[in-house]
């Protein structure tokens, strides 16, 4: 059996445990839909059980393929740096048209945590965190304890997962066409980066804007 048929599968399946779960699944539709027989599943994965796990990773390999994190550059401000991955985070979680099962299998496996997410967690997940918490490190005062600046991290993170599960309700509650760009990609990285660096001091209170003269008002500027 091929690679060829290892690489079906997987795209095969993807589809199928995002529209159903991995109980209800079988390997049976699997294998019809990547046109292999049945004993190829416990050839290249050993069981439904690993499939599944790498189906998962792959969702997350081909998200990252699209929208890359860009390294930390040590000349780039860390306000800069919190941006850049708060729009990499933020376009990754939103991007649900271009990626509609990629999408749905990374929320299901969120909300639904299986052995995938523990492996997804230390191998993929794990060291953007750590970017992320070295950025945050680099804007809060020095000593400040780990524990704390994951706790901060999480908070990061929580904001812009909150805009992914709840995306139907936003909709329903936002005027969108006359929301300004407010929940754009864009306009969504500015206002939780904006929020953070207020509430550690790094920018202007958010009551305080800066009015550029024209009919709106521009997003605050962080301190670097």
């Amino acid at each position: 059996m091929s690679d060829d048929a290892k690489t079906r599968l997987l795209s095969a399946a993807g589809p199928i445990f995002a529209e159903k779960g991995y109980e209800r699944a079988t390997v049976r539709e699997i294998c019809q839909a990547a046109e292999t027989n049945v004993a190829s599943v416990n050839y290249h994965f050993g069981d439904k059980e690993r499939l599944y796990i790498e189906t998962v990773k792959q969702a997350r390999r081909l998200r990252v393929a699209r929208v890359p994190m860009p390294e930390r550059s040590p000349g780039t401000p860390p306000a800069e740096q919190l941006r850049e991955f708060v729009r990499v985070l933020l376009t990754r979680m939103l991007m649900v048209d271009e990626a509609p099962w990629e999408s749905r299998l990374m929320l299901r496996e969120m909300l639904q945590p299986s052995k995938a997410c523990e492996e997804l967690a230390r191998e993929h997940l794990r060291p953007e965190f750590e970017m992320l918490v070295a950025i945050l490190k680099d804007l809060t005062p020095a000593g400040t304890p780990l524990p704390k600046l994951q706790q901060l991290g999480f908070s990061v993170v929580g904001q812009c997962l909150f805009y992914r599960i709840a995306r139907k309700v936003v909709d329903s509650l936002v005027e969108l066409e006359s929301s300004d760009g407010h929940f754009s990609v864009g306009g969504l990285t500015d206002h939780i980066c904006d929020t953070v660096l207020a509430a550690l001091g790094r920018s202007r209170p958010l009551n305080v804007c800066v009015d550029d003269g024209r009919d709106h008002q521009q997003p605050l500027v962080a301190e670097s």
